[in-house]
């Protein structure tokens, strides 16, 4: 099938691009009407604005560059094989939803609510989202200078890295597991409960009760900042550079910090004798 070309164009109507195929879409407006694009494959859209409700349901192989998704284009795309956007405004909420394939870059998301759910092979650089339970139960996703601000991140989430992150976030990384987070900040209570196998290295971490419930966690060179009632009955291999300033009944393991401002092993809960406190200051 010959490429085609659409340029210059003011698209309304359900369905107006419906099941496209290998289409080069150029300064154009797809307007009211819904599902605009549903079905296509091998679309390339630039500077082309989408308006309405369920964009690129079903599509495969699709390219979005310097374009907008209004906040009225809800709930989509989803059902996805292969999308790239780059240098786009995604002002809509419930985006990206049981997807795979996806590259965003240059991507801003001010209305990020419910976005990138279920999706697999993910990956980000320079992204920006806010809103809550971004990303949830989704999986093997590679970030770069990513900023989220909203809740219960990464909820369900699994083979996950993360680097240069800027994260405030309450109750982030919930029930994952394989999770990496590198030279990043992280700011929101009750960070990682009741995960597996997660590593922060060179990473700010300010948390409320923090680092909890946690079945294999790593921490290397980072610093908690604020962060009490750490690690209670998580199995920890943590080195901090500084204080902490309270650790709250850890499960087992090495905890390695400068001081710590208040230490609970309560033998009623915990084995004292599993957990070692290394001090490299002088235990308050």
């Amino acid at each position: 099938m010959a490429k085609q070309s659409v340029t210059g164009q003011y698209l309304t109507g359900e369905r107006a691009g419906f099941a496209w195929h290998d289409t080069d879409i150029t300064d154009s407006v797809f307007a009211d009407g819904e599902s605009p694009l549903k079905h296509s494959q091998g679309i390339t859209a630039q500077r082309t604005v989408f308006e309405w409700k369920y964009p690129l349901w079903y599509s495969k192989d699709a390219t979005l560059t310097d374009s907008a998704l209004l906040e009225t284009a809800r709930s989509g795309p989803w059902y996805c094989d292969g999308l790239t956007l780059r240098h786009v405004l995604v002002a809509a909420p419930k985006t990206f939803r049981r997807s795979k394939r996806i590259v965003l870059e240059d991507v801003q998301m001010p209305q990020a609510d419910e976005t990138l759910w279920w999706c697999d092979d993910i990956k980000m650089d320079h992204v920006t989202a806010c809103g809550d339970y971004f990303a949830m139960n989704s999986s093997h996703i590679e970030a770069n200078d990513l900023t989220i601000t909203g809740n219960y991140a990464f909820d369900g989430g699994h083979d996950i890295e993360i680097s240069n992150a800027k994260l405030l976030s309450k109750d982030a990384f919930w029930n994952c597991r394989d999770v990496v987070v590198r030279d990043s900040i992280i700011v929101g209570e009750y960070l990682g409960w009741n995960s597996q196998n997660l590593t922060f290295t060179n990473c700010l971490i300010e948390s409320l009760q923090g680092l909890c419930y946690i079945d294999n966690l790593v921490l290397r060179d980072c610093r908690l900042i604020n962060t009490t009632l750490a690690f209670e009955y998580s199995t920890v291999d943590a080195e901090i550079e500084g204080s902490i300033d309270s650790v709250f009944n850890p499960a087992g393991g090495v905890i390695k910090a400068d001081s710590i401002g208040e230490l609970t092993l309560d033998a009623n809960r915990v084995n004292p004798d599993a957990t070692t406190i290394v001090l490299k200051g002088t235990l308050q």
